[in-house]
């Protein structure tokens, strides 16, 4: 198993069983590797960044001794797309008026007009 890269993909997180070395993804069955909004959808602040990374350290320990699945992958990447939601309600988060597609994946923009 320590040579299969196991990978989940939701629309805004990716996720892997490696690590970076050089750029480069190296297959790890004991590590997990984030890769957060990789068509930049979102404006992110470093506070909203945080958040995401925290909550994705507290779902690592969560699952720590547990075999790295693709089961246990997508619970976390779900986990996360709804942290991201919760974000953008809140309006710490905001969409990318320059993202490469226009598509209000998570749900209308929040502007004082609709609030």
């Amino acid at each position: 198993m320590a040579d299969t890269l196991l990978k989940c993909a939701t629309r805004h997180v990716r996720l892997f069983t490696a690590r970076v070395e050089q750029e480069e993804l190296i297959p790890s069955p004991d590590q997990l590797t984030l890769d957060l909004d990789p068509d930049n959808e979102f404006i992110w602040n470093e506070g909203a960044i945080n958040q995401v990374q925290q909550h994705f350290q507290q779902l690592v320990e969560t699952a720590a001794g547990s075999e790295l699945s693709d089961y246990v992958l997508r619970r976390i990447g779900t986990e996360l797309e709804g942290s991201i939601r919760r974000l953008l309600q809140n309006g710490e988060l905001s969409y990318n008026p320059e993202a490469r597609v226009q598509n209000f994946s998570m749900g209308l923009p929040r502007t004082p007009e609709l609030l």
